[in-house]
């Protein structure tokens, strides 16, 4: 025998899991949030908000070659780009939130993992049946009946791929006008490639890769630890009233034996395979799938429901000593979730207050440095200067531009008689300005002189200003 023959196997096969149907309060409340989820992905780039002539008249669209996020009303430019960062932090310590009070309640119910893998499962169980015929499938040898229907279940499966991955793109582009150039074959390869890459992805995670993404390839289990302590409420086994386990009828009181009948129930329904009896564990995305099946179980033998439940480590010593645990607003309302809190809320409130008071035209002024000033024949001396307007309506509009100064002083447009300029819709002008100061200025013998230039929407009156320096020449 070779030495390799007594080599560890470090690699494991995976272990299919066939999770059981199970009725509840908690179940439907993930069909309610799956149904929610999809509808809001698959229907969102479908939505018409008009915005004007000049602009798309998509409701949700990232339009990336015109560098725009637009989200019905609002319309973020390049420059807001505080309000997706702020996004995704409130986004983070929301996370941090619901992990500090509720466990991997993210994971359970609302994770796109999570969300597919339940779409793909209701498939799965519509087309080859409840969990033991499913069982009974995968351990039979391949015929005809089986190849029909793998065959049948790989395609609805590979359909809901396909919609996942185009859906996710019409995000980007006008939805029908992309959706008739992919199906005439004239979309730009990238949406091709995007939308088999996600059909793969979603193929793949959802259909053959369900635990093994949350458990092997997602952080956040090996994160939640430190959002959680012994107040967290999460989904537990109350092994000091279901232990000793034991078998019994309806009704009938076995002495020494506690309220876990040994059933499986709870192993039978988890999405994961394993058995929440054993404690807390990584796998555990805390989907509340066994507390239904526990408690339906407790009922049919007339036993307290909650055997299974959301329960915090510090309610244990009231539990064991015959006291109710406490109320559940005092675990969720401590110390640290407070925190996350008010931090959730200020970074939110700086969103909406940054949101109202942002101005909708805006000015940058950079001066020429090649050279810094010009001696004109008169002995003026002249600044160059590149201004960008940009134009966050969704009309063209005409501008004013100002000067303020201390010191004598004239501003001029290149290409332009006057100092009113016009910028398209939803654009930014690229302007070339002078500032010239006479002969006898002060300005003009002066290194540096700060200035101002303003700029002000003749439609609306809203004015905004750049300061920056005029460069002379020293005596």
């Amino acid at each position: 025998m070779s030495s390799t023959d007594n080599a560890p196997q470090l690699y494991k096969a995976r272990e299919p899991v066939f999770p059981r149907r199970v009725n509840g309060r908690f179940r439907t409340l993930k069909w309610i949030v799956m149904a929610v989820a999809l509808g809001v992905y698959y229907i969102t780039p479908w939505i018409r908000w008009d915005r004007g002539p000049n602009l798309p008249d998509q409701a949700v669209l990232i339009d990336l070659a015109n560098r725009r996020f637009y989200f019905f009303m609002i319309e973020i430019w390049p420059h807001e780009f505080y309000f997706v960062a702020g996004l995704l932090i409130m986004a983070g310590l929301g996370l941090f939130l619901f992990t500090s009070a509720l466990g991997r309640v993210w994971c359970g119910y609302a994770c796109p993992q999570t969300v597919w893998t339940d779409l793909y499962i209701l498939v799965e169980r519509w087309i080859e049946g409840d969990r033991n015929a499913r069982i009974r499938l995968w351990r039979s040898p391949w015929n005809f009946k089986k190849i029909r229907l793998r065959l049948f279940k790989w395609t609805v499966w590979l359909l809901i791929a396909v919609a996942t991955g185009g859906a996710w793109v019409f995000y980007f582009t006008d939805a029908p006008t992309l959706l008739h150039d992919l199906l005439s074959g004239t979309a730009h390869p990238v949406a091709y490639t995007t939308i088999f890459v996600l059909t793969a992805t979603t193929f793949t995670f959802g259909g053959f890769m369900r635990e093994q993404v949350c458990i092997y390839m997602c952080p956040w289990p090996r994160i939640q630890a430190a959002m959680m302590d012994e107040d967290t409420l999460t989904v537990g086994y109350r092994h000091w009233r279901g232990e000793p386990r034991g078998k019994r009828r309806k009704g009938a009181d076995v002495e020494g034996l506690g309220d876990c009948i040994d059933c499986n129930a709870c192993v039978n329904v988890c999405p994961m395979g394993i058995d929440i009896r054993d404690g807390q564990q990584l796998e555990c995305i805390t989907c509340a799938l066994c507390i239904d099946a526990c408690d339906d179980v407790m009922e049919k033998i007339g036993k307290p429901r909650g055997l299974i439940d959301y329960l915090a480590l510090s309610d244990e010593p009231l539990e064991r000593a015959g006291n109710p645990p406490r109320p559940i607003w005092k675990h969720i309302f401590r110390l640290r979730t407070m925190i996350y809190t008010a931090l959730w809320s200020a970074v939110g409130l700086a969103l909406v207050v940054a949101l109202f008071m942002r101005s909708e035209i805006d000015i940058r002024v950079s001066p020429v440095r090649n050279p810094t000033y010009v001696m004109l024949s008169d002995g003026s001396i002249r600044n160059t200067y590149d201004v960008r307007l940009r134009n966050m309506h969704g009309e063209d509009r005409d501008f004013a531009l100002s000067l303020k100064a201390d010191d004598p002083m004239t501003l001029s447009v290149e290409g332009e008689d006057d100092l009113i300029v016009r910028v398209p819709a939803d654009t930014t002008g690229q302007l070339r300005v002078y500032v010239t100061a006479p002969p006898d200025s002060p300005a003009a013998r002066r290194e540096r002189t700060p200035i101002r230039i303003w700029v002000e929407d003749l439609e609306n009156h809203v004015r905004d200003y750049k300061d920056t320096i005029f460069n002379g020449k020293p005596e």
